[in-house]
């Protein structure tokens, strides 16, 4: 363990927070005119400055604007109920060993009602014991999908059943989603939420 933990450090994808942010924020007075727009429609949409993986797709105004778009939709408006939404989107952070969106999103989880103990599961790579049938089928989903990049009649048997056609839809675009921010926040570097730490480790695939 300790080998492969020192290279994926050597190669630039250990822990995050032991390297310098790529992109940081951009200080008003250096931003385009672009960007200036883009991050006011952002604080008007959302209440809050331009934060996490919007720091670094704020490089990419009109990308950065259109990501808040389907953001908004999956984080507020999905038919998934936000304990579920969450957990597929720690199962996410958690295939890319993405410190930020596990940050936020592990304290979102709780107060949203996901057990602890299923979070701590995720965090170290295991299938969490004593999951309700809708978390079961949550979880198994998205890691079908992310290992495989797709899911058995099973599983989608089980998704179908229990959420519905949109249901499926809304499940396989919150992993996708939050892999698309975790790409983006994975090469740009971005550290956790300020005053945290990174809280995962990579994992022995």
């Amino acid at each position: 363990m300790a080998y492969f933990l020192l290279f994926w450090f050597i190669i630039g994808l250990g822990v995050p927070a032991m390297a310098q942010d790529r992109m940081p924020e951009i200080p008003a007075d250096k931003m385009t005119e672009a960007q200036k727009k883009a991050s006011e429609e952002f604080v008007a949409g959302r209440g809050t400055p331009v934060v996490g993986p919007f720091v670094p797709l704020l490089r990419s105004p009109e990308v950065m604007l259109r990501a808040k778009a389907m953001g908004d939709y999956l984080r507020f408006k999905t038919v998934l109920p936000p304990k579920l939404r969450e957990l597929a989107i720690l199962v996410t952070a958690r295939q890319w060993t993405q410190q930020y969106e596990w940050r936020f999103h592990s304290a979102v989880a709780i107060k949203a009602g996901l057990s602890p103990e299923i979070i701590k599961a995720v965090a170290e790579g295991w299938r969490p014991m004593g999951m309700s049938d809708d978390e079961e089928i949550v979880h198994d989903f998205c890691i079908e999908l992310h290992h495989n990049k797709g899911v058995s009649n099973a599983t989608y048997a089980r998704a179908l059943a229990k959420f519905g056609e949109q249901g499926i839809i809304d499940l396989a675009s919150v992993n996708g989603y939050y892999t698309f921010l975790s790409m983006v926040m994975n090469v740009a570097r971005t550290p956790p939420p300020k005053g945290t730490e990174p809280a995962l480790t990579p994992l022995p695939y």
